[in-house]
């Protein structure tokens, strides 16, 4: 038992040790693009390069949830073919060590990584990009105030504005404006369908309605699109309202509830729901997909190739996951199955390959 709780431990540490390195590896880079992708916001309002970096900074943690699997199957990939070019692979098979007995020392690697991932996607990744978002957009927007966390109204001038949930970089799935007079009292208000951010700073109201109050009448139009002069920037409205897949999953799941008792579409909200769940766990299955290949061709084979083929890997489980995100609202699929089938898959491989593996 001794014994095989020191393999144990050092086939974790080699897991362990290569996800590390390719978390900072893939982080660095993150870091970077995000950061050159900052540069022309700086130097708007009190937008500053100090500034930046922290942006940079609280938006860490998220990305390092959102690396996660592609990072934990080339990290193993590095660790584990460290090992198996060193033969202590082979030596361990020598020893006793069944395929399934190894792989239980990879899968509890994958285990500390899922719960990593975890703390980071629920405790410390989306409040810190909630605040860097927050601190980004006050930095950068003058004399516009924020009604509270998570609520959706903002106040611009006289202006009270009011959004639904965000369906784009820079659009909105409805708008609610509200005027406000020189005397204090409510001069119009009206609603959009949808409202989508030009670069000019305004903003494309469509199947807009209004109602205005005259000293003596009240006077009601609608209009196809209206065009709304404002200091408000969807980056601004976007910290109000969120998308579904930046929310953690307790407030997916109030989100989901609520949807669903009102009779509303809650089917982009329940795929990120699942998903979430299913990316968290989906670090067991990446490590343990590593495995097999370094009882095979890739035993012997250099760092490049292995690191190649976790890119290939992930980029797969990327494509795959963002192209059913799409098909649970455009076909009308399952949001729990469309949100699980690539951690299945990866699992699916993981446990045939290991079964083929001798």
């Amino acid at each position: 038992m001794t014994f095989l709780g020191v393999l144990e431990r050092h086939v974790m540490r080699a897991v362990l040790g290569g996800v590390s390195m390719v978390v900072l590896v893939l982080l660095s880079l993150g870091a970077l693009f995000l950061f050159m992708g900052q540069q022309d916001d700086i130097g708007i309002g009190s937008y500053s390069t100090v500034d930046a970096l922290l942006f940079v900074l609280l938006n860490l943690p998220q990305q390092g949830w959102e690396l996660l699997p592609i990072s934990a199957l080339i990290g193993a990939l590095m660790g584990l073919g460290t090992l198996a070019r060193g033969s202590e692979l082979i030596v361990m098979r020598t020893a006793g060590l069944s395929v399934w007995q190894i792989a239980r020392s990879v899968a509890i690697a994958g285990v500390v990584l899922a719960v990593i991932g975890s703390l980071l996607g629920e405790a410390l990744g989306p409040p810190l990009q909630q605040l860097a978002r927050q601190q980004k957009a006050f930095a950068k927007v003058a004399n516009v105030s924020f009604s509270g966390s998570g609520d959706a109204w903002v106040r611009d001038g006289n202006l009270l504005v009011n959004v639904e949930r965000q369906t784009g970089e820079a659009r909105f799935g409805g708008m609610m404006v509200y005027e406000i007079g020189a005397d204090g009292r409510l001069a119009a208000m009206g609603r959009a369908v949808s409202a989508s951010a030009a670069e000019s700073g305004s903003w494309a109201l469509e199947q807009y309605a209004e109602t205005r109050f005259a000293a003596d009448r009240v006077i009601s139009q609608k209009i196809p699109r209206r065009v709304l002069e404002s200091n408000v920037t969807a980056e601004f409205l976007g910290i109000a309202a969120t998308v579904p897949a930046q929310l953690p999953t307790a407030v997916l799941w109030r989100m989901v509830r609520h949807l669903d008792a009102n009779g509303l579409d809650s089917r982009e909200a329940a795929f990120a729901l699942w998903s979430r769940i299913a990316r968290t766990l989906a670090p067991i299955f990446a490590v343990l997909l590593a495995l097999p290949f370094m009882f095979g061709s890739l035993r012997s084979s250099g760092a490049g190739v292995r690191v190649g083929l976790g890119l290939l890997l992930g980029m797969a489980f990327f494509l795959v996951q963002q192209m059913l995100e799409s098909s649970t609202v455009v076909f009308n699929g399952n949001p729990a199955i469309f949100a699980w089938l690539p951690t299945l898959l990866m699992a699916a491989a993981a446990l045939t390959l290991l079964w083929r593996t001798r």
